[in-house]
């Protein structure tokens, strides 16, 4: 709009003009989401950042540091190297997260310091072992074995 406010008019019924004949000549009839709710206003409390978290995430930017968002990954993989369907995936999933933290370990960090090791691949294969064997054996097996009790 590039019409400037005539002197003597008061700013609000300038602004009030410019709305109704807007609306006349039919500018508001086509907006996307006309007449619909907010989505996610009525769920969570109000955060005056809500449009720009939900642009980053549509966007998929991060706004974590590196380092933390390494520690974020290695937390993920570890997580799905419990759940991982073989040994020869967790042995994957352990040592591709691993060269990812060799990797930051030896440069100087951007950002706050890693705080992480490389992973112990043989000592996770061992845990994803026992879980998979304790699943397997069901809550009495696994009780029993815990206990150290015979069969």
């Amino acid at each position: 709009m590039t019409e400037r406010k005539p002197p003597g008019v008061s700013f609000e019924s300038w602004v009030d003009r410019q709305i109704r004949e807007a609306e006349s000549r039919g500018e508001f009839a086509e907006l996307p989401g006309a007449g619909k709710p907010l989505p996610a206003v009525t769920d969570t409390p109000y955060d005056e950042l809500w449009w720009i978290k939900r642009k980053m995430a549509r966007e998929g930017l991060s706004v974590l540091p590196p380092t933390l968002a390494l520690r974020k990954e290695a937390e993920d993989a570890l997580l799905a190297a419990a759940a991982a369907p073989s040994e020869r995936t967790v042995r994957r999933i352990v040592e591709d997260i691993n060269a990812k933290i060799r990797e930051v370990m030896f440069k100087p960090p951007p950002g706050p310091p890693l705080g992480l090791k490389p992973y112990d691949v043989e000592m996770i294969v061992r845990e994803w072992r026992a879980a998979r064997e304790d699943r397997a054996a069901g809550p009495a097996e696994t009780e029993r074995r815990e206990s150290g009790g015979a069969a």
